[in-house]
């Protein structure tokens, strides 16, 4: 699923217009974004929390040369769901198989 197949079932249940659902969609997206950069952590409730997180440098090797390189440390995004989303998201891929 993409962010305007959102956008478009948004608007259909709401009977909005989707330009005006997709700046929307696109304002929560960007103001999640901001508090990442500001704040490192947002927390949604009974959807998830996002933090940015410092992975640690390592020593890896290139597959191609086998030859080892260090992999500096870098920030990355991670995302924790909420016990209600996990509940119903497990629940629901229990009903498809």
């Amino acid at each position: 699923m993409t962010k305007n197949d959102i956008v478009v079932s948004i608007a259909k249940a709401t009977g909005l217009r989707q330009v005006d659902v997709k700046k929307v969609a696109q304002m929560t997206l960007d103001g999640i974004v901001d508090a990442l950069v500001d704040d490192g952590r947002i927390e949604l409730r009974n959807f998830g929390i996002f933090e940015v997180k410092t992975r640690r440098g390592r020593k890896a090797r290139n597959p191609r040369t086998g030859e080892e390189v260090m992999v500096p440390p870098k920030k990355v995004v991670t995302f924790k769901p909420g016990k209600m989303m996990e509940e119903r998201v497990c629940r629901e891929a229990a009903k498809l198989d």
